[in-house]
């Protein structure tokens, strides 16, 4: 009758991903306020851009001490914490009336609600709950940003355009107290804690895993003096700079508005980047699948090359007023958008170990957002500059290219990692 029952371990793969697409959705609107604040506030677009910037970059750098945090406080804890502080945020919002007061809140108290959700809360879940299929399971949670948005930014968009900016926050807000609910009452911090193995585990062994009680930050930093003593780390971090560089930072923040520059209405081209979302959905949890199965290597040169051309083309698109080389370019890019973060993982696990990998990819992750804090603000500069966003598009396909060679140089692991201590607090 036991192993008829649905594994636990499912059911917290559900709540994290719908937790990771309310997040998802906050940090991916970011887009579609632009306008209505430039209009509504007559603020530069460069401070909106700013303000933006200052919440991708902080969710990133915030990686590594929410991963400490965790074996601080417990996984639940810290989920409802983060899930609060994104309420809170999003509620201060509609107080808002000075771009100061947009800094504050989508830049630090939305940027550090968003930090666990989005960065190493999907690869902890896939090593702490799957023994086994825990590319395919990374993958999945990584799409749930890409979900959120091909659901609801279209959504958001048409309430923007039919009534005000505050009723798209008002939406988001209603989704943020039912992730809260849910994660009160289903969420639970490790299998162990209600009596069951990981997923795909047959016999309990070892839990080599050290009860923290020292100071995250601490916990947080002394796995960076350790990881920066390897080149792995320089190259995944760099390749993953450029990653947040060509996706978050500038589709996610200046796509809609770069559209929006050639004539193309806000809600098509929120469309546009949800139809993204959706071939997203898919490339990113195929890219999980394939990461089990091959060199992550090669599959990280191949998403950087190809991400690079298109985003080269997608200015060409524009200029000629194409609706289907739009189309092309989304199904395109939406294949390759967040594919990059399973091997990226795959690689930061087979380098530094099951313990490790977990502080060490919230390190990564922070050159992620720092590469997307750099597009986010340096898009809404060019845009101020030239007057339009292409050179800002350009010279991210031109880094894109760069990135696939950073990450074809990374030594090709065996069984045994790099990194032999498996604790990160000695």
């Amino acid at each position: 009758m036991i192993r008829n029952r649905i594994h636990y371990s499912w059911i917290i793969l559900i709540i994290t991903f719908f937790s990771i697409i309310v997040a998802g959705i906050v940090r991916s609107s970011s887009g579609v306020f632009i306008e209505p604040f430039e209009n509504e506030f007559g603020w530069d677009r460069s401070i909106i851009s700013l303000a933006f910037a200052v919440g991708l970059f902080l969710y990133g750098i915030s990686g590594p001490f929410m991963a400490a945090l965790i074996e601080v406080f417990g996984l639940k804890k810290m989920m409802l914490l983060s899930m609060v502080t994104l309420l809170t945020g999003t509620l201060l919002t509609l107080t808002i009336q000075h771009s100061w007061q947009l800094i504050i809140i989508w830049g630090i108290i939305i940027g550090i609600g968003s930090g666990l959700f989005l960065t190493v809360l999907s690869p902890y879940v896939a090593n702490r709950w799957f023994e086994k299929r825990r590319g395919l399971v990374l993958g999945i949670l990584t799409a749930s940003t890409a979900t959120g948005q091909l659901i609801l930014l279209p959504v958001l968009a048409n309430i923007i355009e039919r009534y005000s900016w505050r009723w798209a926050i008002a939406l988001i807000m209603i989704l943020s107290v039912i992730m809260l609910v849910l994660i009160l009452f289903l969420m639970k911090n490790s299998p162990k804690e209600i009596g069951i193995l990981p997923y795909g585990l047959e016999k309990e062994i070892e839990d080599n895993i050290k009860e923290q009680k020292k100071n995250p930050i601490i916990i947080a930093f002394n796995g960076l003096f350790e990881a920066v003593k390897v080149k792995e780390f320089w190259l995944l971090a760099g390749s993953f700079f450029i990653c947040g560089l060509s996706t978050s930072g500038l589709i996610g923040t200046h796509f809609v508005s770069y559209c929006m520059s050639y004539g193309v209405p806000l809600v098509t081209a929120a469309s546009l980047l949800s139809f993204m979302g959706v071939f997203d959905l898919v490339g990113t949890t195929l890219s999980g699948w394939l990461s089990d199965r091959f060199d992550n290597r090669w599959l990280l040169f191949w998403y950087y090359g190809l991400r690079g051309v298109s985003l080269v083309l997608l200015p060409i698109a524009l200029s000629k007023g194409s609706f289907t080389l739009l189309i092309i370019f989304s199904v395109f890019y939406g294949l390759d958008w967040i594919a990059t973060v399973p091997p990226t993982v795959g690689i930061s696990r087979q380098v530094f170990g099951i313990e490790k990998s977990g502080i060490v990819y919230g390190w990564i992750s922070a050159s992620h957002q720092a590469g997307a804090a750099v597009a986010a603000f340096g898009g809404g500069l060019i845009y101020k500059i030239f007057g339009s966003y292409t050179w800002a598009f350009f010279l991210a396909g031109v880094f894109c290219l760069f990135g696939s060679l950073f990450v074809i140089v990374i030594k090709k692991q065996t069984s045994q990692t790099i990194m032999k201590d498996d604790s990160l607090t000695n």
